[in-house]
């Protein structure tokens, strides 16, 4: 699921990202607005219609369950706008100039600049990913499609709660995430200091 997620995020709000810092389009403002007032408003008002959507699709206690509504990050297009802004203009002419549409000098030049930023996006996305507890315990009832959240809150008894196994538990949980923040931390830094650019 986390791997999915982060895939997906920076896939997509990076492209989302680099139309509204770089091009031109009509009501660019006003969509970049609708995507800030996602941000503003608490996710637990998106569960019912996303619930909704993955019950239509068929896709009820799967993996794509968990997947397909963490695909597209309001936060992770704003981060990346902010870090694309901060990017040189000279270096899309001098692509223009070299004959670059617009998707080769967004996969061969921008992206790769963009390298902090997108790890981390990725870090971020992972975390938020990795600690969901609500909408696996939602959409995903079976043992074999359960994440690790939700299967520490499984652990929990009604009467009595066997502690041991409970912090083994989440002492496993912990690891991956602070094994990727140690491998990625200097990325992790630079992109979140980058992206305090301008607006």
């Amino acid at each position: 699921m986390a791997i999915g997620r982060v895939v997906g995020s920076v896939l997509f709000s990076s492209m989302a990202a680099y139309a509204f810092a770089r091009l031109e389009f009509p009501f660019k403002n006003f969509l970049f607005t609708l995507v800030l007032m996602q941000m503003m408003i608490p996710g637990q008002l998106f569960t019912i219609p996303q619930y909704l959507l993955v019950q239509n699709l068929g896709l009820l206690d799967t993996i794509w369950a968990l997947i397909i509504p963490g695909l597209v990050s309001a936060f992770g297009t704003f981060l990346l706008r902010q870090f694309f802004m901060s990017l040189p203009k000279e270096l899309e002419e001098a692509a223009k100039l070299d004959g670059c549409n617009i998707w080769q000098t967004f996969f061969k030049i921008m992206l790769p600049l963009a390298k902090p930023g997108l790890i981390s996006l990725g870090i971020f996305t992972a975390l938020f990913s990795f600690k969901d507890l609500m909408w696996p315990l939602i959409v995903n009832i079976s043992q074999d499609e359960m994440t690790l959240s939700s299967g520490l809150a499984k652990l929990q008894g009604q009467y009595a709660i066997n502690y041991p196994q409970l912090m083994a538990g989440s002492l496993l949980a912990i690891w991956p995430m602070i094994l990727v923040f140690i491998i990625f931390q200097k990325q992790f830094i630079a992109g979140v200091a980058n992206t305090g650019g301008k607006l």
